[in-house]
């Protein structure tokens, strides 16, 4: 028996149908699908809206599934339970995409900029992506910042090399969800302020669950304010969040609650990631990277884009590097092999 539908359902008329549902159901606030903003003009699709075509582009290329092996905090991990890159990326894209919807804002795009936004990480987490920087700043004065890979990588690099052509406010969102600019959508103002609620709290659990941390070191003052297990801290956040954001039109946290994730945040830097648990792997990381770096400097990898100087060439390969594949190029380059 078929589906009884309008007259103009199927893909027939696809596009003014989900104009007008936006107009009816979204905030006057949240950005509309249509028309699609793309540099590179080009037919709609006839049954996703543009941002979920996004979506798709962005789940399909290969960076997106490197991601499983890239870590987040813990370098190759002895257990089967710890964030990746891309675990981390599917907990904060669920948890955007719920403030999205309860604040009536476009779920389409903030699960497109959710997805894309860390596609530009290097290895081995912050330790990597601090070393990468260092290498650059001294041979080629210029910086590593894993926003601006990230939009490189949707813009130039993949699809070998012509890019994702995404639309307009992706790409803000994905520049900005860290820096000092703001995304210019309130839909890429959640992902900015979730990646942090996601990620600190989900590596709280993973500190815990490593020994790193027992749940004694955590600043009572903070989860006094925030609670005691991680799904109470991101219950109160994202509540909070929403509340906040309805009465003020804007992304806003509350100045206790965001006060406190923040000063969390901290506690997790100085204890966690940049800690004495990290920086017991801190060494051999940086000179594995460094010799790589050097090694490739001396003799660049091929161009993925055409005119890529030799800095980009350079950026693009190692950042594009999981931590296995650059454990085992380190190992093919700098140890002996059997005879």
């Amino acid at each position: 028996m078929a589906i009884e539908t309008p007259s103009d359902s199927g893909v027939s008329g696809f596009a003014e149908r989900v104009a007008n549902l936006e107009d009816e159901l979204l905030s006057p606030l949240a950005a509309r699908s249509y028309p699609a903003r793309r540099d590179r003009p080009e037919e709609d699709s006839p049954h996703r809206t543009p941002f979920q075509r996004d979506r798709d582009r962005i789940v399909h290329t290969k960076a997106f599934r490197r991601l499983t092996h890239k870590t987040q905090v813990f370098i190759a991990p002895e257990g089967d339970h710890y964030r990746t890159r891309l675990t981390h990326t599917l907990e904060a894209c669920g948890i955007a995409r719920n403030v999205a919807r309860a604040l009536r804002l476009n779920e389409d795009l903030t699960e497109a900029i959710g997805l894309g936004h860390d596609l530009g990480h290097p290895p081995f987490g912050h330790i990597g992506e601090g070393v990468l920087d260092d290498c650059l700043r001294e041979r080629f004065d210029i910086r590593f910042r894993h926003n601006h890979h990230s939009l490189r990588v949707v813009e130039r690099l993949e699809r070998d090399g012509e890019g994702l052509n995404l639309t307009a406010p992706v790409r803000d969102g994905i520049l900005n969800h860290t820096g000092p600019d703001r995304p210019a959508t309130l839909e890429g103002r959640i992902v900015r302020v979730v990646d942090r609620i996601a990620y600190i709290n989900h590596d709280i659990d993973d500190a815990l669950r490593a020994g790193v941390l027992v749940y004694e070191d955590l600043p009572q003052d903070e989860i006094a304010v925030l609670g005691g297990s991680g799904t109470e801290r991101i219950g109160t956040l994202v509540e909070d969040l929403i509340e906040r954001s309805y009465a003020a039109g804007d992304i806003v946290q509350g100045e206790e609650v965001g006060s406190a994730m923040l000063r969390l945040r901290k506690f997790m830097f100085d204890r966690v990631y940049l800690g004495d648990h990290a920086q017991s792997q801190s060494d051999r990381i940086e000179r594995m990277l460094r010799a790589l770096f050097a090694h490739h400097a001396e003799h660049p990898p091929p161009a993925v884009t055409p005119g890529a100087g030799v800095p980009e060439r350079v950026v693009d390969y190692l950042a594009g590097m999981t931590d296995r594949f650059a454990i085992r190029a380190f190992s093919e380059l700098f140890v002996p092999q059997g005879f």
